[in-house]
């Protein structure tokens, strides 16, 4: 696997090694003993969500404070733009995101740790979203920042201007009087 370091230094921009013919291709999505070799990190997982969503659905900017995730996502159809936000206080990147495109094509992954708020936004006419996750999800301790609030500046690539998001994503606080981890 290939390990590349985005301007957030603790969120990672990973790449298995892919195995292909004019069969199809092989390629591991998660070796534990890769993973940390590569890394320095040895996250447990516990739970591997998957999402179907439609163009410009907007998923986020969703983290847990009691029970924090860390995250593995790729994308098994389609594209989207994936966000990282560093919701921690003592981070010297407090209050910065990073956002890569993840597609099945590119089979790139990203990791993002406890400590991230996360979010994205569907760019193809669907896509199929697979992620593990370092602890359960737990709605009772769920948040949710605005997925446009102007001191994140998120540049999300939209050809719309009205993200589709949920009821709850609507809903999110503003960064400033969100609640941050220490």
């Amino acid at each position: 696997m290939k390990v590349t370091s985005t301007a957030i230094a603790d969120v990672l921009l990973i790449e298995p090694r892919v195995f292909g013919d004019d069969r199809g291709f092989f390629m591991e999505t998660y070796n534990q003993r890769d993973f940390a070799s590569e890394t320095g990190q040895s996250p447990v997982f516990v739970q591997d969500n998957h999402s179907l969503s439609g163009r410009h659905v907007l998923r986020g900017l969703h983290y847990q404070l009691q029970q924090p995730q860390g995250k593995l996502v790729r994308v098994i159809s389609g594209e989207i733009f994936d966000v990282a936000v560093d919701i921690r206080k003592s981070s010297v990147t407090f209050g910065q995101w990073e956002g890569v495109r993840l597609t099945a094509e590119n089979k790139k992954q990203l990791w993002v740790p406890e400590g991230f708020a996360h979010g994205f936004l569907v760019l193809s006419e669907t896509a199929e979203v697979i992620y593990k996750t370092t602890d359960y999800y737990n709605p009772q301790t769920e948040h949710c920042i605005a997925w446009n609030d102007p001191d994140l500046g998120i540049e999300w690539p939209l050809d719309a201007m009205n993200p589709d998001l949920s009821e709850k994503d609507q809903q999110g606080d503003a960064f400033k009087s969100a609640s941050y981890f220490d």
